[in-house]
């Protein structure tokens, strides 16, 4: 995996959000060969990310975001730090998810959406 010259901003969360999703994929598929890999390129990912941590102003964003948006607890604080992290301006930051729900979300909220 290859990232540019853009700085990748993610919840606290992320690396475990998608570790989740990594294994519960090799589970229902029976097959863990590749595991190993796909959890190493994970790692990779994440050490050139910067990290969003938790905080009362994340916590707050995303008690709004869930009264706003029909969202889980995990994809709220998501987006809250989403927010947090383009400066409460979301139309400076990409959001980037393939969730439908979190895509409008954030879409409502006035990220600029990717993929496209």
């Amino acid at each position: 995996m290859v990232i540019e010259d853009r700085e990748l901003a993610v919840w606290w969360g992320t690396e475990v959000e998608c570790a989740s999703a990594l294994a519960r994929s090799f589970r229902e598929r029976g097959e863990w060969e590749d595991a190993a890999q796909k959890f190493e390129q994970l790692a990779e990912l994440a050490r050139r990310w910067r990290t969003v941590d938790p905080s009362a102003e994340i916590k707050r964003v995303a008690l709004r975001i869930l009264c706003s948006h029909p969202l889980r607890a995990a994809d709220a604080l998501q987006l809250a730090a989403a927010v947090i992290a383009a400066g409460h301006q979301p139309h400076v930051l990409p959001f980037v998810s393939l969730d439908t729900r979190l895509r409008a979300a954030a879409a409502r909220e006035g990220f600029p959406l990717l993929p496209a």
